[in-house]
């Protein structure tokens, strides 16, 4: 049994807290956040202790700490908590600067603990079994993917000032799918951008469409598309061609009814955000977390994997002032 403790008190934190406390193989004992209050209204929700951080920390009984806290504290909570001997599964992105991620893996090395990052989207169902029939040779040699991710609604500019821009924020999900599902880094990244949903994103420094096109060394494509609107909800599908046939995986709908009359054929709307897009992956991540830590096993995600979804994400961004395709091994520095 895993003793756990939960840094951040948020949202996601929410999420976090069902995950951990309903596995069979983990214990939540203890929540700490910026905000006491909210640590105590979590802590108390599932019958943990709201504590310090340094004293979550300092307790030697506590065996992995989730890290779901801003952006800006996840190298140095990672740091800190893996020099404590803690496990740590750590939310994304890393960091927003790929230097002090990167920085962050040469600490965590010296320490030998495992780090897993929050890429959720690996471990949904449907994702996942389009994986597993790549792998399986179902479609033969994968040629071109299309990544489709599209938000109902953009966040507030506050947020958007302070989130390292749609690339590290939105876009890095797609970059460890497109890693995920290729097995491969790409060779070159070329993307292009605009604010077109809210003039006050593109005020603030970002862009709110995009497009991201990936090249790899034998000749494979992958295509990125991202948006801050979807009218008709959370757009998340995945296509993949390959030498003998298409694997597709579609959005999940609020129901599976479907009308047909003479005006026309008319179904149900895509569920409305990650929240009850994504649950299940949330479960089963946290899942593969607590069976590899305890088992001693590696682990199915790495820090090395949120340094190169990182690493796309500033390619594109380099990409995207330059208007010219940016070499990924310049980038990562390899």
């Amino acid at each position: 049994m895993l003793n756990v403790a939960l840094l951040g008190a948020g949202r996601i934190a929410g999420v976090h807290a069902t995950a951990i406390s309903t596995n069979p193989g983990s214990r939540l004992v203890a929540v700490s956040d910026i905000n006491a209050d909210a640590a105590a209204k979590l802590a108390a929700q599932y019958g943990a202790e709201a504590r310090a951080t340094e004293a979550i920390l300092a307790d030697a009984s506590i065996d992995a700490v989730l890290i779901a806290t801003s952006t800006d504290t996840h190298s140095d909570l990672i740091e800190r908590a893996t020099a404590a001997g803690k496990a740590v599964l750590c939310e994304k992105p890393v960091d927003l600067s790929l230097a002090r991620a990167q920085a962050c893996q040469k600490a965590v090395t010296s320490t030998g603990r495992p780090v897993m990052i929050g890429f959720n989207r690996r471990f949904d169902p449907n994702f996942a079994a389009l994986k597993a029939a790549l792998d399986k040779g179902e479609i033969g040699k994968a040629e071109l993917l299309s990544i489709t991710s599209f938000d109902p609604a953009p966040p507030p500019v506050a947020y958007i000032k302070v989130s390292g821009g749609l690339f590290r924020d939105m876009m890095i999900h797609d970059f460890d799918m497109a890693n995920f599902i290729m097995d491969a880094p790409p060779v070159t990244v070329s993307a292009v951008g605009s604010s077109i949903v809210d003039p006050a994103i593109g005020a603030a420094g970002d862009v709110d469409t995009a497009v991201v096109t990936l090249t790899y060394a034998d000749g494979r494509i992958a295509v990125i598309k991202n948006s801050r609107r979807a009218v008709y909800g959370y757009d998340q599908r995945v296509e993949l061609l390959g030498s003998e046939g298409l694997l597709q995986a579609q959005n999940m709908l609020e129901n599976t009814v479907v009308k047909s009359t003479i005006a026309g054929v008319t179904g149900a709307k895509p569920t409305y955000f990650f929240l009850e897009r994504y649950m299940p992956a949330y479960s089963a991540e946290w899942a593969a977390f607590v069976a590899a830590v305890s088992a001693g096993d590696a682990l199915p995600v790495t820090l090395s994997d949120g340094i190169a979804a990182l690493a796309m994400a500033e390619a594109a961004a380099q990409s995207l002032q330059s208007g010219k395709p940016v070499a990924f091994a310049n980038v990562l520095g390899t």
